[in-house]
């Protein structure tokens, strides 16, 4: 999938920045495995953090206090933040419980991923996908790495899916 959405990305000439929570940094590590990935991927913001969310990427402070880091609005903002501070044209964002124990009253498995394209295109105010996932941490976070991945991709070749869908998946 990372190769589809580099491929997609430089057929457009566009690029992408990437905000990560839980998982960690492997949206990124799956985007450079693929040769050629600099060609569109500018890099990446690991805000594991709740402040980080905050300061580096532009999240609303009152929303992650109301609602907590694992909020779908926050993954928008996530996504918009990084694709603004890293001057790309799409950015996409994780956040979610891997586990073991529940976060912001959320369970193990809720995760949110979302999208945001270049200002002033239909992508633009961003897609977002409600994930809840099964499985054990690592199985959970690989997942969610395939499912923003995914979501970009719909974006990119034009088959998207609608705002805030939910779908479940894992093992």
């Amino acid at each position: 999938m990372a190769a589809r959405v580099l491929r997609l990305l430089a057929e457009r000439d566009q690029t992408l920045a990437v905000a990560e929570s839980l998982t960690g940094g492997l949206v990124a590590a799956e985007l450079t495995a693929v040769p050629g990935a600099s060609r569109a991927f500018r890099g990446s913001v690991t805000a594991y953090a709740t402040p980080l969310k905050r300061d580096l990427l532009g999240v609303d402070g009152e929303l992650l206090e109301r609602r907590g880091a694992v909020d779908a609005d926050v993954a928008l903002q996530m996504a918009r933040g990084v694709r603004s501070r890293l001057g790309a044209a799409w950015g996409v964002a994780t956040t979610g419980v891997a586990g073991p124990d529940p976060q912001d009253g959320q369970p193990v498995g809720t995760v949110y991923v979302a999208v945001c394209g270049p200002p002033g295109g239909a992508a633009a105010e961003g897609k977002t996908a409600a994930l809840r996932l099964n499985g054990d941490r690592a199985e959970i976070r690989r997942e969610s790495v395939r499912s923003v991945l995914e979501l970009l991709a719909g974006e990119l070749s034009g088959n998207a899916r609608a705002k805030d869908t939910e779908q479940n998946g894992g093992n």
